[in-house]
This record gives C-alpha cells, structure tokens and sequence, in this order.
C-alpha cells in the first residue's frame, strides 16, 4: 500500500510516519512539495505520488492567530480536505482526516457524540469544520477522527510550552474552567494504526464498511489548570524549574482573540463500538509521553 502523509513533521504526522510504516510505503513530502495553502499544489502533489490511502494531519493550528488569517485558515483546514476528497475518488483511494473538538461550543455539559449539532465559536473551529463537511460531502471511503488537546514532545503544544516557561518563570496562571481531555500525538497515531489493520483484515476494501466520523481522545478529563500541574510533576528535567506558584484562573481572566469551549470532552463509545478498541486514560498516556 502507498499511503500519502501530509503534514508529516507535525505532532500526528511524524508519530503517523513511524506507525504506519509497517501497513506500507509511507511518504510524506514537505511543504515544498505539497502546500497545503495551495489547492493546485495539493492536486499536484497526490497526484504524483498516486497513493492508495491519504492520511491528512496537516492543519492551521494556530488557534488565536486564525482570527486574524481567515483565509489562509480556510484553505487549509476547509478546503484542502476537500481536495484531498476528490482526489483520493479519481484514484479510487481512501482517505483519513483529523478534527477536532473545537467545532463544539461546549454547552452541552456532557461528552459529545459525533452526531451533535457543531457550533464553532472560533475561525479556527469554523475551518475544520468546513473541512469534515467537504470530505463528507465528497469521499467515498473515509475516516474523520476528532481528537482534542492534542500534545507531543515536539512541534508546539501545550506541554512544551507550560515546561518551558517553567524553567523560566516562577509564577503561571492557568486557565481552570475549561475542561478536555488531552490526548497524546502518538496514541492517536497507534489507534490510528490499529483502526486500519481492523479495516484491512475484514473488509474487501480499505475502510469500506466503517467510513464515516468517529472520536478519537483519551478517556477521561482535566482542565488545562490539571493537565499543567500532572504534566509539570513527570517532567523528567524538573529539577531545572524555577516554578513557585500554580494559579488557577477562570476564562474571563485570561481573555483570548478565540473564543474556545468551556466544556468539550468527546466520547469515544462508536470507535469501540465499531473496531473494538479502548482507548486509555489520559494520565496513563501522559506518564508513558513523559518517559518516552
């Protein structure tokens, strides 16, 4: 199998570009060779490397600076998957494509399902949203993971950051009010892993019979308070922290261009009901991330 990774140095694509190797012949061009800002250089690109599975973990990440980059947001979040879509049928390929929980306004006051009504409050959660709606609309053999909080030990996340500034502060506030559950790049790249060796063993087809929408986070939640103050004490270089104090703040203390959902855990149960998997506790992934 060919399988096409885009935004292969990202957090999910390089953990993708290690798992899914054994599947096939991995390739993951660079920004050179496949733009994601450019629809033609999208077409160009999948169309070279003519893959029987694309795998999108490219994205406009840049929550509070998508405000102000609409457009560009836009045409990588919303309308390359798009691309990807009508591309993968012309090669009768399939193709995997990763959201977020960010498409959810957080009002719902308990774990979303992949059928609840979305209601972006960002340009950020706008685009992705506009992306899952193109690949639905369009492909015929697909997956659209959802994920949340998503963090590595490279690239920039929230982790490397709280870590960072650790060493060089000795006071933070941390927003307390908003709940998620962070889920680690590579557990997402290994269930990713998995979901396609289920498909591959019992379908005639890569992802014929279980296409559509599925949640992909850690099981259970924290705010982003909590998650700084577990990750902070598996910090193997701890020792260099010059952190003293660890606030808790509300939301309306931390003002943000985005807006961002208070509440926005997804529930996992249609992936488990469907390849059979349980995905692990998000503290259990975090010590493992730690050690790594």
């Amino acid at each position: 199998m060919r399988i096409l990774v885009t935004g292969g140095n990202g957090q999910v694509g390089y953990e993708l570009r290690r798992t899914l190797a054994p599947l096939g012949e991995v390739m993951a061009p660079g920004r050179d060779q496949c733009d994601m800002a450019s629809a033609d250089s999208v077409r160009a690109c999948i169309r070279t490397v003519k893959p029987d599975l694309i795998v999108n973990a490219a994205a406009y990440t840049a929550v509070d600076k998508a405000e102000q980059e609409p457009d560009l947001a836009m045409a990588v979040n919303g309308i390359a998957p798009g691309v990807m879509a009508e591309e993968a049928n012309i090669l009768g390929a399939a193709l995997i494509h990763y959201s977020t929980d960010y498409i959810f306004d957080g009002s719902k006051g308990s774990p979303y399902v992949e059928d609840d009504a979305a209601c972006p409050m960002s340009v950020y959660g706008e685009t992705k949203w506009a992306g899952e709606e193109a690949v639905r609309g369009v492909a015929k053999r697909y997956l659209i993971l959802r994920t949340s909080w998503v963090y590595g030990v490279r690239g920039q996340n929230f982790l490397l950051t709280i870590r960072r500034l650790a060493r060089e502060r000795q006071e933070l506030s941390i927003v307390a009010d908003q709940i998620g559950s962070p889920t680690w790049s590579r557990m997402i790249a290994e269930t990713t892993g998995l979901m396609l060796a289920y498909s591959a063993g019992h379908q005639t087809e890569l992802l014929a019979d279980c296409t559509g929408t599925y949640h992909l986070t850690s099981v259970g939640q924290t705010s982003w308070h909590g998650f700084a103050k577990v990750l902070l004490a598996l910090d193997p270089d701890r020792a260099s922290h010059q952190l003293q104090t660890l606030t808790a703040i509300n939301t309306e203390q931390y003002p943000t261009p985005a807006q961002r959902p208070k509440y926005s855990l997804l529930n996992n149960n249609k992936l488990a009901r469907q390849f059979g998997l349980q995905l692990p506790d998000w503290n259990d992934c975090l010590a493992l991330a730690s050690a790594a």
